[in-house]
């Protein structure tokens, strides 16, 4: 079974207002983000560069790291098209077990290209990952169709999706501002998450 496209969208439609304020904050907090650095951007700073009251952008995006969230959100839509309807075997075309190992491939490389967004949108109040996840929805599918058995809990799903999120971007966390070679540690971990998959599904 192909996988089912997630509603990624807004649940229901803006406002005009609404919707152009939205716009108008992602840009500017994208632009922030590149000037400043993630560490710099704050609620009142991005309300100010904005023009917008405090109100509508704590609405907007609740918390600080709700700001990139957002703007890693953006990035992950671009993402889940290459996943639902890219080209094998990321996308559909190839066996199960081959596209688990391409998506953790491509997933451990989307969040070292992005990750100084993936560390800033870390909450400490949220689940990682979350329940309704792409990448969880994805994952269990696949497991669905290449090791049926082990998968039908969901919990196997869940294990493999948390090794690919959160500790991976506390592990890549740089000590004493010193930068690793990271691509020698994403080639370590893409050869581990082929071994943890090949082995998951015998």
């Amino acid at each position: 079974m192909e996988p089912v496209a997630l509603p990624l969208g807004r649940p229901r439609e803006e406002r005009a207002d609404a919707a152009r304020n939205r716009a108008h904050l992602i840009e500017v907090a994208r632009e922030m983000v590149a000037e400043l650095g993630a560490d710099k951007v704050t609620m009142d700073g991005l309300a100010e560069r904005a023009g917008l009251g405090k109100g509508t952008v704590f609405r907007r995006f609740r918390t600080r790291a709700g700001i990139f969230h957002t703007l890693l959100d953006e990035e992950e839509k671009l993402f889940q098209q290459r996943v639902l309807a890219g080209p094998p075997p990321l996308g559909p075309g190839a066996p199960a077990a081959e596209r688990l190992v391409a998506f953790g491939r491509a997933r451990l490389e989307f969040l070292v290209d992005h990750i100084v967004l993936a560390r800033a949108s870390l909450d400490p109040g949220r689940p990682v990952p979350a329940r309704d996840s792409p990448s969880l929805f994805h994952v269990q599918m696949l497991l669905s169709e290449a090791c049926p058995d082990e998968a039908a809990s969901g919990t196997l799903a869940l294990q493999l999706v948390a090794a690919l999120e959160g500790p991976v971007l506390l592990y890549l966390r740089t000590q004493d501002g010193d930068a690793p070679d990271l691509g020698a540690v994403v080639h370590d971990l893409i050869t581990s998450w082929q071994v943890l998959v090949e082995r998951v599904c015998g």
